[in-house]
């Protein structure tokens, strides 16, 4: 084999092994990746109590009661419920039928939240719960929710 020929040899198998390295690499962070699971999908893969995770849907309406500064509350993706609790002061647009993400781990089958995002603006609801919703076929409902609470326009549907 020529000089040439073993050099291009040499650097398609280097190429080869960065790509199976990155495959592997990737494969092994898929999970992490994900920004939040929505309650079915958290249901669906059965996630251990010493992971930390995300979770993310909209406050099941009625569900949020507080006593001091701990608050226990539902995260809905309008077909599974998750009921969290969380100590602490809550974001001032955190509100039942609201889009929320909780950051924290499960405890006993309670999602304890470490961390809560509310959406901040009227209209906004993440890309992400929004796709769950979708996935659910329960979009429609809360597009009808929201358009019946005055927080949708006919004009700003999706």
């Amino acid at each position: 084999m020529k000089r040439k020929h073993k050099r291009l040899t040499f650097i398609v198998l280097g190429m080869g092994l960065l790509a199976a390295a990155a495959a592997l690499m990737l494969s092994a962070f898929e999970d992490n990746i994900v920004f939040f699971y929505s309650p079915t999908e958290v249901l669906d893969k059965k996630l251990g109590a010493d992971r930390r995770v995300r979770i993310g849907g909209l406050v099941e309406d009625g569900s949020v009661e507080k006593a001091g500064i701990e608050v226990k509350f539902r995260v809905t993706d309008l077909a599974n419920v998750i009921p969290v609790t969380y100590t602490g002061l809550l974001p001032d647009l955190f509100r039942e039928g609201q889009g929320v993400i909780a950051e924290g781990r499960f405890v006993d089958g309670v999602f304890r939240a470490d961390e809560v995002l509310a959406k901040h603006d009227e209209t906004y609801m993440p890309p992400e719960v929004a796709e769950a919703l979708k996935k659910s076929g329960r979009w429609q409902e809360m597009e009808k929710a929201l358009k019946r609470s005055g927080q949708m326009t006919k004009g700003e549907a999706r």
